[in-house]
């Protein structure tokens, strides 16, 4: 896989940060759709749509980010590890910070992130959630649950049921996070695009239709303004198309 690493170096770069702060957290943003632009099926329902080549190159990329993201929805459904499992035990690689964003802390005890580090197999999970002033009691006992359980509970300002872009990652910058991984799902893919803090966009496109059962994510409406982009590079997996943008920020 020396191919894939050297293709996550170079677009992987500091470069995205070129007259940007640096007291701010370099963000990826990166996911597998497949050519009719659906990353998940009827209902949410988890597609394999990554081909074990590709799979392999994004556990690569997580090794070369601090901390990884995904929101309350993919982990209900996929249950996913975010971990670096299937890199060669000898590199001595390090899994990211995984990190879920939940609202309402419907995240579950129950969970592969919880068990595997109550067994001392994976790293402590942090759940950014909204702040309250006077949290009602269901969720005063839901976040008692799974600090319980092993959780660490991160309060961030939201509006309605979404939580503030800018207030996650100053939270996570806080905390010594310095690059993130934002692996999905959509409504997760679509709040950081319209976000303006996303620096490198990085797709792996399979060779399959969907249909229109299947799940996408939305690029925003008429009046939200969507990132500039320049390609990268674009490397084929397997039987997989991963291509990597830099997001142009105004200087």
């Amino acid at each position: 896989m020396s191919e894939c690493v050297a293709f996550l170096k170079d677009v992987l770069t500091p470069s995205s940060n070129i007259g940007r702060s640096n007291e701010r957290i370099t963000v990826t943003l990166t996911f597998a759709q497949s050519l009719d632009a659906k990353i998940a099926g009827l209902g949410k329902q988890q597609l394999i749509l990554s081909g074990k080549e590709s799979m392999l190159l994004t556990h690569w990329m997580r090794s070369m980010h601090d901390a990884i993201l995904i929101g309350v929805g993919t982990a209900l459904n996929d249950d996913p590890q975010l971990n670096v499992r299937l890199l060669p035990p000898e590199g001595n690689h390090i899994a990211p910070q995984p990190i879920i964003l939940d609202s309402t802390l419907r995240f579950q005890p129950s969970s592969k992130l919880l068990k595997n580090f109550r067994a001392k197999q994976g790293r402590q999970p942090w759940i950014v959630t909204k702040y309250h002033e006077n949290p009602p009691a269901e969720y005063v006992e839901r976040k008692q649950t799974l600090e319980a359980e092993g959780a660490v509970i991160i309060p961030v300002e939201g509006s309605g049921g979404h939580l503030s872009v800018s207030a996650l990652l100053e939270a996570l910058y806080q905390r010594n996070v310095r690059s993130l991984m934002v692996e999905g799902g959509a409504t997760v893919i679509s709040s950081f695009l319209i976000s303006g803090h996303v620096d490198n966009l990085i797709v792996t496109v399979a060779p399959t239709f969907v249909g229109e059962e299947g799940l996408s994510y939305e690029v925003g409406g008429a009046n939200t303004p969507l990132p500039s982009m320049e390609h990268l590079n674009s490397l084929v997996v397997g039987r997989d198309t991963v291509v990597a943008w830099k997001v142009l920020h105004p200087i």
